[in-house]
């Protein structure tokens, strides 16, 4: 006698699920939130890294493409990094930086009082006895980079105390690698209140 096929009763849609068919699908969300926060949040930290970093290199290529000398003292940062010692109480201070892949440089001048250039000197690692008269240490480039004139004097020891009726003195400060060089050229016409331009390059 044939036996009549009988048919799998359809599942509740409403009966719970199997026990381990519960645990394998909560494994998968577990598995899919955990990919979803191991790539995204490395990934939002990279966005908003890159916008830090775009914003600081803008505000700094702003800086370094200004016309010219800032009046403004350089940051405290800048001297230090620089080896720049603006002394106290100085005036008339303004400075501009540049940078490049190789090379990374601060000028700076100011005015300051006769105690203040040898303070400036001391701290820089020079003194006033390293000045040498009518010379121009700060180079033509230089100079035509920050806006400064210094008349048609000679840049060597040899050169006459004075070009164009200004008292000229210069010395330059060598430092051992990293630390940077300082060209420094102090208009001396008035003793008691000398005028101070220096250039400090170093290697970023």
């Amino acid at each position: 006698m044939t036996v009549p096929h009988q048919s799998t009763p359809s599942r509740d849609p409403r009966a719970k699920l199997p026990e381990d068919r519960r645990h394998m699908i909560r494994r998968r969300w577990l598995t899919a939130v955990t990919i979803v926060l191991l790539v995204g949040i490395p990934a939002g930290y990279l966005v908003i890294s890159a916008g830090q970093s775009r914003d600081s290199g803008r505000d700094k290529e702003r800086e370094s493409s200004a016309a010219g000398l800032q009046a403004n003292w350089p940051s405290l940062m800048k001297r230090r990094v620089f080896e720049v010692p603006v002394p106290a109480g100085a005036w008339d201070v303004a400075y501009y930086e540049t940078s490049n892949w190789k090379t990374s440089r601060l000028y700076v001048q100011f005015t300051t009082t006769a105690g203040g250039l040898d303070a400036f000197l001391a701290e820089s690692g020079t003194g006033r006895a390293r000045l040498t008269s009518g010379r121009i240490t700060v180079g033509d480039r230089d100079a035509e980079i920050a806006g400064w004139t210094f008349g048609d004097g000679a840049t060597d020891a040899t050169a006459a105390g004075t070009t164009g009726g200004t008292a000229w003195a210069g010395t330059s400060v060598l430092r051992e690698e990293p630390r940077p060089d300082t060209d420094i050229t102090v208009d001396l016409t008035d003793p008691a209140f000398p005028r101070v331009y220096a250039v400090s390059a170093t290697s970023p």
